[in-house]
């Protein structure tokens, strides 16, 4: 009888310390999941407490590719075990790109309309645009209204401009890119349209390539973008520069935006807190306007 109640007792025993075994397992199972859409991003996965585990897919403006870029190569060093990867394609297709939830993060450079602000979105920067002309170009500078009636081909040679007897050759970005949709807003406004004589150049590079082979050509990047091979026109007197766009003399800038379907979670939400934090803000600083 003895024996059967030792017996009974160690079962008991054994029995209750096995569910508390197995409650803790769930317990530690739960809190390493983080709900990520099909499994495929362990967002904010964490090993020893710190560690980030997983990808993220950035699409859309190739303004904002660049930066992007940089932001996520800092981020990969601090966070070993994360991949991101940065794709252009433009603006509209980065933020189509948020809304059906093939990227993590969309990339816009432009404002969005409103049927596009079904997303979630973070301005990450601001950035001028720059009028730019081959570096052997006579003219200084353009009016914003010089500016819209050469780009709509109301003003087609540089000699009404203070410039050669020379055809003006307009070189633009395709449609869905921000930098067009940005300058179209700014300097064309509702009523007007691109000449239908431009060039239509589908990236940031390839337009400043022509504009810099041609010395008739005149075209339009972001600020960031703008390098020796290349002039920027003064616009009204003020020249295209960061400090003019953060005192707001400057009047050709835009909004660099991150777009996520939702309220950003898990590796998605680190990394972009690490964009708006003063460490991301810095890397920021260095071509554009910090927002923070």
């Amino acid at each position: 009888y003895l024996t059967f109640n030792f017996l009974l007792k160690f079962l008991m025993v054994f029995a209750i310390t096995c569910i508390f075994a197995i409650f803790a397992v769930g317990c530690s199972n739960n809190s390493n999941q983080d709900g990520n859409r099909d499994g495929v991003v362990q967002n904010g996965a964490q090993q020893n407490g710190q560690e980030l585990i997983g990808s993220i897919q950035i699409a859309g403006s190739t303004s904002v590719q660049p930066l992007s870029e940089e932001l996520a190569m800092e981020f990969m060093k601090l966070h070993p075990k994360v991949k991101i990867n940065v794709a252009g394609g433009g603006s509209g297709a980065g933020i189509r790109s948020a809304q059906d939830g093939t990227a993590d993060i969309g990339a816009s450079s432009r404002t969005l309309k409103d049927e596009e602000k079904t997303v979630k979105e973070f301005t990450i920067a601001k950035d001028g645009l720059a009028i730019v002309v081959n570096r052997e170009n006579k003219v200084e500078g353009l009016t914003m209204d010089q500016a819209m009636q050469v780009f709509t081909g109301k003003i087609t040679n540089w000699r009404e401009l203070g410039g050669s007897d020379a055809p003006i050759t307009v070189v633009i970005r395709e449609d869905g890119s921000g930098t067009r949709g940005a300058f179209q807003e700014i300097v064309l406004g509702k009523e007007e349209s691109f000449t239908e004589d431009a060039l239509i150049q589908n990236s940031t590079g390839a337009l400043r390539t022509v504009v810099s082979g041609n010395p008739d050509a005149i075209g339009f990047i972001s600020l960031g973008a703008l390098n020796e091979d290349v002039k920027a026109l003064k616009i009204d007197g003020v020249e295209a520069s960061k400090e003019n766009v953060i005192n707001d003399t400057y009047t050709l800038a835009r909004p660099f935006l991150y777009l996520t379907e939702s309220e950003p979670q898990g590796l998605v939400k680190s990394f972009i807190d690490f964009v708006l934090s003063q460490e991301g803000q810095k890397i920021v600083e260095v071509k554009f306007v910090p927002v923070k």
